[in-house]
C-alpha cells in the first residue's frame, strides 16, 4: 500500500469546475507541492510555452470576483495578480517544470484522483443508461423504483470549499 504524502480527499477538495473543465487553483498547487505560489509561478513563467490556454487558464474579473466573495480576500491586499488556474494536463506538465520528489509524488496523486473522477462519472452514465434500458423494459408498476434508483444515483451539489479550518 502506498504512503502518499497529499490525501486523495485533499487534492478532491482542490478541483474546481471552472469553464467547462475541471481545474486546479495556482495557490492550491503551490500549497500541495510545498512551495510558494510566488515560485510555482515563476517556474511556470520561465517555461510558459509549455502552458498554452488549455493547459492554463488566467480567472476573468468575474471568476475572481466569485473567488474574492468565497475566501474574503481583501480588494488591497492579499494577491497582486490574477490567479491562474491548471487543467488536468496543465498539471501533467507541471510535473517537468518542478522535479523535487514532493512535487512527483503529489503530481502522481493528483493524476490519479483526476482519473478517479473522471471514471466516477462514466460509470454513473452507464448507470442511467442501463436504467433507461431497463424502464423501457418493464412496464409501469416498475416506474416507482425506477424514480427512487435516479433520486439515489443523484449526487449531492459540493461545496467548492469548505470555509474555516479543517484538519
Amino acid at each position: 500500500m502506498r504512503n502518499p504524502i497529499v490525501l486523495v480527499r485533499h487534492i478532491e477538495q482542490c478541483i474546481l469546475y471552472l469553464r467547462g473543465q475541471r481545474v486546479i487553483l495556482d495557490a492550491d498547487i503551490a500549497r500541495l507541492y510545498g512551495v510558494t505560489t510566488g515560485a510555482l509561478m515563476q517556474a511556470v513563467r520561465r517555461n510558459l510555452d509549455r502552458f498554452p490556454e488549455d493547459f492554463m487558464l488566467s480567472l476573468n474579473q468575474a471568476e475572481l470576483e466569485i473567488l474574492r466573495s468565497q475566501f474574503v480576500i481583501s480588494s488591497w491586499g492579499g494577491r497582486r495578480y490574477t490567479p491562474m488556474a491548471f487543467t488536468e494536463q496543465g498539471v501533467a506538465m507541471l510535473s517537468s517544470v518542478l522535479r523535487s520528489k514532493r512535487a512527483i509524488c503529489v503530481n502522481i496523486e493528483i493524476m490519479r484522483t483526476f482519473v478517479r473522477i473522471r471514471k466516477m462519472l462514466e460509470t454513473n452514465k452507464q448507470l442511467k443508461r442501463k436504467l433507461a434500458e431497463l424502464e423501457k423494459k418493464y412496464d409501469k408498476q416498475f416506474r416507482v423504483v425506477f424514480d427512487a434508483i435516479r433520486q439515489l444515483m443523484v449526487v449531492p451539489e459540493k461545496k467548492k470549499h469548505p470555509m474555516g479550518f479543517t484538519s
